[in-house]
């Protein structure tokens, strides 16, 4: 299937528009990285791809969205795939933090920031870490299917559902490529400001851009073979709840080297990549990153 530079393009400048502008406005208005204004510009922004996808797909190119846009609410295994493989990222992440010369870990390093429940709150003060850790991993989980996938909903939808089609055509890991440096860049107007990489904002842009291109193969995968952009805001709610576990103990390091957006969680992801291409490759049914990822797809490849 021939992309359509066109839409892709109309698709994009929205996307961009729209989310350049609030942040612009946002700013001049003297909105800053604090609570609770950053998290509502930050939930506004992730519906912009959404947004865009539903005016170029409905109202420009008057097509449908539901079966196009992979708008399916049956879940399938692949969406517990979506909902776990999360949480074996975040500690995979943590694991090769450990490896870091200069990073340690100790049970007694009672570092829960990113936990919206800590175990002091709850009145916990023996095995406060093990506790803490059972208490994020119940986030990632619990979030992971709510709240955090209806915001997740806003990008994915755009994303994998929108983008993933059109750029079907240039087969899965080029495809994957492109949204995730898409989605990469669209960021930029909060880590600029310090949002992800609060030490290194500048620089915060082009890793979270690295980030997001070891990640969209992922998020596209699962998409594929649970024939649902649902699944793939379950995976990035599931990751934004369990994040605080890639840096669970640690003690050392800055947000270059540990956690899901530092050195350690790139190598993480590297290590699912290549887990999905040996799986894709000898134990799947049907080889999505082999072909031409079947002209958006075939439906029903779970």
């Amino acid at each position: 299937m021939a992309v359509n530079v066109k839409k892709v393009a109309l698709f994009l400048v929205l996307t961009y528009g729209l989310t350049y502008l609030l942040a612009i406005l946002y700013y001049a208005g003297g909105g800053t990285m604090k609570m609770p204004g950053i998290l509502v510009i930050g939930l506004v922004i992730m519906f912009m791809p959404m947004t865009a996808a539903i005016v170029v797909q409905k109202f420009v190119y008057k097509a449908p969205l539901k079966e196009p846009l992979r708008i399916n609410f049956r879940p399938n295994r692949w969406f517990l795939v979506a909902w776990l493989s999360p949480l074996l990222i975040a500690l995979a992440t943590l694991g090769v933090a450990m490896l870091f010369p200069g990073v340690s870990f100790s049970s007694d390093k009672e570092n829960f920031g990113g936990l919206l429940l800590e175990p002091g709150q709850l009145g916990i003060e023996a095995h406060r870490f093990w506790w803490g850790f059972l208490l994020g991993v119940l986030q990632g989980l619990l979030t992971g299917i709510t709240v955090n996938a209806l915001a997740a909903f806003g990008e994915e939808l755009g994303w994998r559902g929108f983008l993933q089609r059109e750029l079907a055509g240039l087969g899965f890991w080029k495809a994957s490529a492109a949204i995730g440096l898409v989605w990469g860049f669209y960021h930029a107007p909060l880590i600029v400001r310090g949002f992800n990489y609060p030490e290194h904002p500048w620089a915060g842009v082009f890793l979270m851009t690295v980030m997001t291109v070891l990640m969209a193969p992922l998020f596209s995968y699962v998409t594929l073979k649970a024939n649902s952009v649902v699944a793939a805001a379950i995976f990035r709610g599931t990751f934004n709840g369990a994040s605080p576990l890639g840096t669970m103990g640690l003690e050392g390091g800055n947000d270059l080297l540990v956690g899901v957006n530092g050195l350690a969680g790139f190598v993480a992801r590297l290590i699912a990549n290549l887990g999905l291409f040996v799986f894709d490759r000898f134990f799947a049914t049907e080889f999505l990153t082999k072909a031409a990822v079947l002209n958006g797809l075939k439906s029903g490849c779970n």
